[in-house]
């Protein structure tokens, strides 16, 4: 089997001291995380955090920065992530739209609130994430080319 890294996504949205969270189904287990997921066909990075975050939490976005480029393993499955993780701000809310299948929410959480529920992290990058946003610098949009 050939070794190959899955491309992913994620936004950090913060307001006033309140980052927006996907409250999602995964195993059983409500967990958080931020608004994230894959990297589609013909699609930019920029696209595919913009679609992403809408998708699971009814929000539009605009990016205003890059946080960090990860990589995780998952300890499920083996598999192998690369996560392009952006800052952006909120614009507009649709809480008319339907959520992504498996999202039950989109709560705002204060980071402390986040730290204190290690057990409903996706993963340990959720808290990495928003540590790395606040700590700063956050990267301009420059350096992702495509």
């Amino acid at each position: 089997m050939t070794w190959q890294p899955h491309i992913t996504v994620a936004t950090v949205i913060e307001d006033n001291g309140l980052f927006l969270f996907v409250e999602e189904l995964k195993n059983n287990k409500l967990v958080l995380n931020q608004p994230a997921g894959h990297l589609e066909p013909d699609e930019t990075l920029r696209e595919a955090a913009i679609r992403e975050t809408l998708e699971e939490t009814g929000w539009d976005v605009e990016l205003t920065g890059v946080v960090g480029i990860y990589l995780y393993t998952a300890p499920s499955n083996g598999v192998t992530y690369q996560r392009v993780c952006f800052a952006a701000k909120a614009v507009k809310h649709h809480p008319e739209r339907a959520l992504d299948t498996g999202i039950i929410g989109a709560p705002w959480l204060t980071r402390e609130e986040l730290a204190s529920q290690p057990e409903r992290w996706r993963s340990h990058l959720v808290l990495d994430c928003i540590d790395d946003y606040l700590a700063g610098p956050v990267h301009s949009l420059d350096v992702v080319r495509k």
